[in-house]
């Protein structure tokens, strides 16, 4: 996997453009299928006012902006830092950094939108070059997809936190001697025992991870939320919303609530850009599974 990595990168995004458009869109979409019952489910139950023709759509932009996805990585490898300026703007850095130093700490919110992996760019735009940045990961079962991911990510600057270690690394981080932000996409579905906070989101009852809010309150974290936008292909907009500079000042639950709110208003502005494929809404509240559409 890694030597394909490498080989695939060292051609230019336009050709990375045409496969994805011709060698993979098309197999994936209409040969593979790859999870379609699973994407067209997500979407009619999210969009219930849509008709068939607009979800259909929004299916196929879906899968165009997939393949996208998995070649721009592939281009993150050996792209330039000049490059990456041009295609990442974070439109607001200073209220980050600000934040990151008033606070020591801060924790960034984002979901799998846009193309998630570049925002490790972040790292090497900031002015003020103290601050380091930490991305939290979960672990891959398969060794080489671990290896490869772990490469990509911390290809762009920051250092890679599995998320079992994030509490021990905030420990450690308490007495550093320069600010940081956590990276923490938490958009994703939590197991049963650990979906304490629910909300509606996208038309449906939702469980929320709400693990960065109690590391938020724990350690007296400031909060934002990274709203990713795409202006055009292979470029991306990030500007930065504080949620909250004294998380112990907010009731209960209130952190998670308002990412639950932002990332929903994120994906309704380019709603072809989240990641459809995963199951989401796996679980219910108070059963044990939902029964997946076959």
């Amino acid at each position: 996997m890694l030597l394909i990595i490498r080989i695939f990168s060292l051609l230019p995004l336009s050709m990375l453009y045409a496969i994805a458009d011709y060698l993979i869109y098309p197999p994936v979409r209409y040969v593979a299928r790859y999870r379609l019952k699973l994407v067209r489910k997500n979407m009619r139950l999210s969009f219930p006012e849509k008709s068939a023709s607009e979800l259909n759509n929004l299916v196929n932009a879906f899968y165009h902006h997939f393949a996208d996805i998995l070649v721009e990585i592939i281009h993150g490898y050996r792209a330039s830092d000049e490059e990456m300026r041009q295609r990442v703007v974070f439109e607001n850095m200073d209220v980050l950094e600000d934040l990151a130093r008033k606070k020591h700490g801060v924790i960034a919110y984002l979901g799998h939108m846009g193309n998630w992996e570049w925002i490790a760019d972040v790292c090497k735009q900031f002015a003020d070059k103290s601050i380091v940045v930490y991305n939290v990961y979960r672990k891959q079962k398969n060794a080489n997809a671990d290896k490869a991911m772990l490469l990509l990510r911390s290809k762009r600057g920051g250092e890679c936190v599995e998320k079992n270690q994030l509490l021990r690394k905030l420990v450690q981080l308490r007495h550093a001697d320069h600010p940081f932000v956590i990276g923490l996409i938490a958009d994703q579905k939590p197991s049963p025992r650990n979906a304490h906070t629910w909300t509606t989101f996208l038309n449906q009852d939702t469980a929320f991870l709400d693990g960065g809010e109690v590391l938020s309150r724990k350690f007296n974290l400031g909060v934002v939320y990274a709203n990713i936008i795409s202006p055009q292909r292979g470029y991306y907009r990030i500007h930065f919303e504080v949620i909250t500079e004294n998380p112990n000042s907010l009731p209960e639950n209130e952190i998670t609530l308002s990412y639950a709110r932002l990332i929903e208003a994120n994906i309704r502005q380019q709603p072809a850009r989240w990641l459809w494929t995963h199951n989401r809404w796996k679980w219910a509240r108070n059963t044990r599974e939902t029964q997946m559409e076959k």
